[in-house]
């Protein structure tokens, strides 16, 4: 378990981690998320024994990340968002001088080496300079040099970060793989693979956890949830200033397309205001084209929390 009390990381006057408290339980795949600045990478750093706290506690797997420091470490393969890689170095030797710094020797190294290159799929390019490998390859040597110990916990910052599609893919199946005999902490943009990876989600903004559920609890529970897209023709009303006094609409863009007037409305929570929209439309003699709900998506949620004006 990744158990975190009453953490605050400060830099000179300013605060990049403000008294934030969380847990990760044995077998989850946490997404942790938040925009840049965030303190994300200052947590996971903290969490890896890379940089001490100001105050508070966090411990891995019962042992505190400061004072049991080596043996918290054991515990955790940590994979920093920009991996730091010999890149004059075979694929083979890097692995294996990884894999002694780690403490490991003989059958035990061989056997390790074997495991994370099979699992990683880098058997192909096990004898290739690291300079001449894609991003995606090398980030594949960044988490297998992570594995390499068997840790308990994998922190994993932005694994995905540079990736072609097909490469975000493929590592996001090997993550999902990893979580049936790892817990892992996993930083990323990519919300998609978020909802399809994470069994639940911390929000992080401002150095402040803003909200910790699984993806689907999180759209359940949004100010926002969802929306609704209307297309039509509305003569020569003001068809966003009408919408918006529907209750429940909270905003509606627009935006025009052959003809006919696009609107999207963001919603306040639980609000269907789609009965009202027809009968409106009907009065008004609008055309429609399209009324349909829009369901809100883990995107909604991260905007909701970490803009602004929330």
């Amino acid at each position: 378990m990744i158990r975190v009390e009453n953490l605050t990381k400060r830099f000179g006057s300013r605060t990049a981690v403000d008294n934030i408290s969380f847990e990760v339980g044995r077998g989850e795949i946490v997404g942790f998320l938040g925009p840049n600045g965030a303190g994300k990478s200052t947590t996971m750093k903290i969490l890896a024994s890379y940089l001490p706290a100001t105050s508070g506690t966090a411990s891995i797997g019962g042992h505190d990340v400061f004072s049991e420091s080596l043996q918290s470490r054991r515990r955790i393969g940590y994979m920093p968002e920009n991996v730091p890689l010999y890149t004059d170095m075979r694929v083979n030797e890097y692995l294996k001088y990884r894999g002694a710094l780690k403490g490991l020797g003989g059958r035990k190294l061989r056997d390790a080496l074997a495991s994370v290159k099979e699992l990683t799929n880098l058997v192909e390019v096990e004898k290739r300079i690291i300079g001449s490998l894609s991003r995606g390859f090398r980030q594949r040597v960044g988490l297998a040099d992570a594995l390499l110990h068997e840790p308990d916990f994998l922190i994993l910052d932005e694994p995905t970060a540079g990736l072609d599609p097909n490469q975000i893919r493929q590592v996001r199946d090997l993550i999902k793989n990893l979580g049936k005999t790892h817990t892992i902490l996993l930083s990323t943009h990519i919300l998609s693979e978020v909802e399809m990876t994470c069994s639940r989600v911390l929000i992080i903004n401002k150095g402040k956890i803003e909200a910790s559920d699984t993806p689907e609890n999180l759209v359940r529970q949004m100010r926002t949830a969802g929306g609704i897209l209307l297309e039509a023709r509305t003569a020569q009303d003001d068809g966003a200033a009408l919408l918006k006094t529907l209750p429940g609409v909270r905003e509606v863009t627009e935006k025009k397309e052959d003809g006919w007037q696009i609107y999207q409305l963001r919603l306040e929570a639980q609000a269907d205001p789609r009965e009202d929209i027809y009968r409106l439309a009907v009065s008004r003699q609008w055309e429609v084209r399209e009324l349909s709900r829009l369901k809100g998506t883990l995107e909604d949620v991260f905007v909701e929390l970490t803009h602004a004006d929330h």
